[in-house]
């Protein structure tokens, strides 16, 4: 048996703002969209949906995931962007193995994790 990543999923009230969002902040592309509204995007090939709770879906639904963690060559450049973007800094940390890594809130209370890339 064998397992891929298909896609993170990230359910919001608002999935056109939280999909520009993510591509205006981090670069994600639009791959699709959906009937309902929804938005299937790549997050540097990362699959992600973008949706509303979804009707018809019995088990208990939420807004938000917990985090996505994605390189970046760029530390210094990346942060700044995203504070001037008004993104919410949570942490800023140093791996013991020397990268720099900043969490940080996306919409809905998302935690996104930017890691900086090694050498």
């Amino acid at each position: 048996m064998s397992f891929k990543l298909n896609h993170l999923h990230i359910k919001t009230p608002d999935p056109k703002e939280t999909a520009d969002w993510y591509i205006t902040n981090l670069g994600a592309k639009i791959v699709s969209e959906t009937a309902a509204g929804g938005f299937r995007l790549d997050l540097h090939g990362l699959p992600l949906n973008v949706t509303d709770l979804i009707e018809g879906q019995t088990h208990d639904q939420v807004y938000g995931m917990e985090h996505i963690a994605i390189d970046t060559d760029d530390i210094n450049g990346t942060v700044e962007k995203l504070k001037a973007g008004g993104a919410k800094i949570l942490e800023e940390i140093q791996t013991g193995n020397g990268r720099r890594v900043c969490f940080f809130e996306g919409p809905q209370g998302v935690c996104l994790e930017v890691i900086e890339a090694q050498g």
